[in-house]
C-alpha cells in the first residue's frame, strides 16, 4: 500500500523537515510513504476565506489518484488512539486498498469540498497545530501505527 500525504504549502522550517526525513527513513521498512506540497494562496483582506479555500482545493484535486482512499485532516473530525490508526491501516491493508491519501491543509485548513469527498475525516487532537508541524505528527502516527500492526517495540 502506497500513502501519499499532500499538502498545502511547502515546509520551510529545518527542525521539521529533520524530522520528516528520519519517519519517512522509518517508514521505507513498513510502506512506501511521500509528501507532496501545492502552493498555498496568499491570505490577503480582499480575498474571501472560501476563495482562497477554493483555489487551494483544486490544486490538492488535480494530484489526487481517482482511484485512491482519501483521508482528510481536520480538527472537526473523528478522534483516533494510535491503536485505532493501526486498525484501519490494517482494514486498508485487508482490502487490498493500493494508495491512501492523507490531506493537509494550510493556515485556513481544507475546502468543504475535499472535506466531503474525503472516505475518512480524522483529527490528530483537539488542539490546533500548524499545518507543517501536522505533517511531522502524522508521519510519527503513521510510524507507531505500523510497528503496533508488526508488534514491535517502540513507545508507549
Amino acid at each position: 500500500m502506497r500513502i501519499r500525504i499532500l499538502c498545502v504549502g511547502e515546509n520551510r522550517v529545518s527542525y521539521f523537515l529533520e524530522g520528516e526525513a528520519d519517519y519517512l527513513k522509518r517508514l521505507k521498512h513498513y510502506s512506501r510513504v511521500e509528501i507532496q506540497w501545492v502552493r498555498s494562496e496568499k491570505i490577503v483582506g480582499s480575498r474571501s476565506t472560501d476563495e482562497i479555500l477554493s483555489v487551494e482545493g483544486e490544486r490538492l484535486m488535480n494530484k489526487i489518484p481517482p482511484d485512491s482512499t482519501l483521508v482528510a485532516l481536520d480538527r472537526r473530525g473523528k478522534g483516533l488512539t494510535s491503536e485505532g490508526l493501526a486498525s484501519m491501516i490494517l482494514k486498508w491493508q485487508n482490502r487490498s486498498i493500493k494508495e491512501v491519501v492523507f490531506l493537509i491543509g494550510g493556515p485556513l485548513g481544507l475546502s468543504n469540498t475535499l472535506l466531503s469527498r474525503a472516505d475518512v475525516v480524522l483529527s490528530l487532537s483537539k488542539m490546533t497545530f500548524t499545518h507543517e508541524m501536522v505533517r511531522l505528527i502524522l508521519l510519527e502516527q503513521l510510524y507507531r501505527s505500523f510497528t503496533i500492526l508488526r508488534g514491535e517495540k517502540y513507545h508507549k
